[in-house]
């Protein structure tokens, strides 16, 4: 008697659709700015729970599906000024990755299931939901932005983890801790021993890498400045903020900084078109004693187009360094198949016009008492994407620097959640990464993913200096790349194999036989 209102609750398909999208937008609770990074072990749990009890595959889809779109309105919400109401439909589109996954919870964790299944499921579906973070990575549906790995990013043992396989291997871990409760709540005897088996597995490859993962060499280090001039409005913006970043920087004066990084659209005319602009930055150059590493956001004078590029200037004026941004905010710097959605620029703040991409990832040799050291530029999103930041250390970058603006997002989510990816772009990489922005949060972490000093909040308006250590070495992770994706796509291949090869022993259904003929005298 006491399980009818359960009964009652599953069988009704709205509440059952209502609770499937809640809990998938559980797992954002473990994101900054909540940052509730324990709760990553369990936050899956529910969303398993109701998948496996799904009585069809279709109905284990549509859980899968509404999980996955409840999941990245909650990550994804402060884009609602970008995309207003266009982030629902968006949602369903990237909902849809989970249907497979929702399939799977169901195929392998529902009844009580027996140990070899039980023992599979551990390494299943943490590939299948994998595979929708792969699939999603890709630029045009919104980057790699809310990987579950990445709510990990202040735990230091899954930074180690980060180093050996990137932010993948940490996603993959994730999942499979939730799957083993799951094991461990539903399952009978035999898949509770597995599931405590698998946490023991869990925390015996964590202690190894612990021990054995390759540790980046600190050696000697140097002194970054961030300026972060806040929020400057209002119709000569764009002047105003360049001139609050002059104030800022000749407040370095005497602090001996080897490189002053500037935020996003720090900028906002091409040097080439400006001599002025570019006077006035050489002219601080020199005051400071150190190259200025700022953002332009503007029209290209030598060629057709809006380009944010980060430029490199020196007491003689700009060095030639120039990194122009390769990947692109969907809405925010684009408008993906304007002809067909440039509607959107109707409502929030889509991009009005389509900025132009760079053509390949670039590194600057500093001079003066840094001399030797090469910075690899990001440009703002660009620190989501493992692959850019790991490029720039195999082609011999020392420091990893971010130039960012969240000034849409100012009250949002949005801030926190950019500066975290730092500290694992800085782990998977072994070299020490910068995020400097306009309005917050800046922040520097070391060559392990450690945060060095205080972060800049979104109310501060200043600059700070920074002591960076360098190192030598190279991860896991730079040396053998995305493997754990290449291993969740083996898995899945096998089960795809055995299903097939199920499928084939499975014997034909007997055809009809023909109705039988009586002769008539």
């Amino acid at each position: 008697m006491r399980w009818w209102p359960w009964r009652r609750f599953a069988a009704s398909p709205w509440w059952r659709a209502a609770a499937a999208f809640a809990a998938g937008a559980l797992p954002a609770l473990a994101f900054p700015a909540p940052g509730l990074w324990w709760f990553a072990s369990v936050a899956l749990v529910p969303w398993m729970l109701l998948a496996r009890s799904a009585p069809t595959a279709r109905r284990a889809a549509l859980d899968g599906w509404l999980g996955g779109a409840g999941f990245i309105v909650a990550v994804h919400h402060w884009l609602l000024p970008s995309l207003h109401v266009f982030l629902l439909p968006l949602a369903g589109l990237l909902g849809a990755l989970w249907v497979p996954w929702g399939v799977l919870v169901r195929r392998m964790l529902a009844g009580r299931p027996p140990p070899v299944r039980a023992a599979c499921s551990l390494l299943v579906l943490p590939s299948a939901w994998l595979l929708s973070e792969l699939v999603r990575s890709w630029e045009g549906l919104g980057g790699p932005w809310g990987l579950l790995g990445a709510s990990q990013w202040q735990v230091p043992a899954a930074l180690r983890l980060a180093s050996v396989g990137g932010v993948w291997l940490v996603s993959l871990l994730v999942v499979a801790v939730n799957c083993g409760w799951v094991l461990l709540l539903c399952g009978g005897r035999p898949a509770r021993a597995v599931a405590v088996g698998g946490a023991t597995a869990c925390a015996v490859l964590t202690g190894s890498v612990w021990s054995w993962a390759p540790r980046p060499e600190p050696y000697e280090g140097i002194r970054v400045a961030l300026v972060q001039p806040g929020v400057v409005g209002g119709a000569d913006a764009v002047e105003r903020r360049f001139a609050e970043g002059e104030r800022l920087t000749l407040a370095l004066v005497g602090q001996r900084p080897d490189l002053v990084v500037w935020g996003e659209s720090s900028v906002g005319a091409d040097l080439a078109a400006r001599p002025d602009l570019a006077r006035r930055l050489a002219a601080l150059s020199a005051r400071v004693g150190a190259p200025l590493l700022v953002n332009v956001d503007a029209r290209a004078a030598d060629r057709a187009g809006i380009y944010k590029s980060s430029v490199l200037v020196g007491p003689s004026g700009p060095t030639g360094d120039r990194y122009d941004k390769m990947r692109l905010v969907p809405f925010g710097e684009y408008v993906p198949a304007r002809a067909v959605l440039g509607w959107v620029t109707s409502f929030g703040k889509a991009a009005g016009e389509d900025r132009r991409r760079g053509t390949g990832q670039v590194l600057m040799e500093l001079r003066g008492p840094a001399a030797g050291v090469r910075v690899g530029p990001l440009v703002c999103f660009e620190s989501a994407f493992p692959d850019m930041s790991r490029r720039l250390v195999r082609e011999g970058a020392g420091l990893l620097v971010a130039q960012s603006a969240t000034s849409s997002f100012q009250d949002s989510w949005a801030p926190a959640q950019h500066a975290s990816l730092a500290a694992l772009r800085a782990a998977e990489t072994g070299r020490p990464f910068v995020h400097a922005t306009l309005t917050g949060v800046s922040v520097v972490h070391g060559p392990s993913g450690e945060r060095l000093g205080a972060p800049l909040g979104t109310g501060d308006r200043t600059a700070a200096v920074y002591g960076v250590p360098l190192a030598r070495g190279t991860t896991l992770y730079v040396r053998l790349g995305d493997w754990p994706v290449w291993g969740a796509l083996l898995v899945l291949a096998g089960v795809c194999a055995a299903e097939g090869a199920r499928a084939l022993r499975r014997p034909a259904p007997a055809l009809p036989a023909p109705p039988a003929r009586t002769a008539r005298g």
